[in-house]
């Protein structure tokens, strides 16, 4: 069952692939934004899921981020979800993500719970 104060905790290593020169959203190999918003997502995502039933998925709706620092090729990103509110279907997060040196980041986010095959043959 979900409650709010379920954690989530995720980790990634900041790659070329991941850098905002080689996603395209910068010019420069530092941790792009968009990889950080995918880490954030990925946090809440893993948090609830082995926890909904076994037909059921969460979809991110909505994020809200900011980006406050910018993180070298070779860090260790540490990102933490926090399940502040259940309404029915819908989860909504509060996420912070941080390297070696402290706060990179945080974000409001999101979720709807949905059956996998019906959300799927609505495409």
């Amino acid at each position: 069952m979900l409650k709010t104060g379920l954690k989530g905790r995720e980790q990634a290593i900041v790659s070329l692939s991941k850098s905002a020169k080689e996603m395209g959203s910068g010019s420069l190999e530092v941790f792009a934004t968009p990889a950080m918003i995918a880490l954030m997502e990925m946090t809440a995502n893993e948090s609830v899921k082995a926890l909904l039933p076994q037909e059921c998925i969460s979809v991110g709706i909505e994020i809200n981020a900011k980006h406050i620092k910018a993180s070298k090729v070779g860090s260790l990103i540490t990102c933490e979800s926090f399940l502040s509110k259940v309404e029915g279907k819908k989860l909504s997060f509060n996420i912070i993500a941080y390297d070696e040196e402290g706060k990179i980041g945080e974000a409001t986010h999101n979720r709807v719970i949905v059956e996998k095959d019906k959300f799927l043959a609505k495409l």
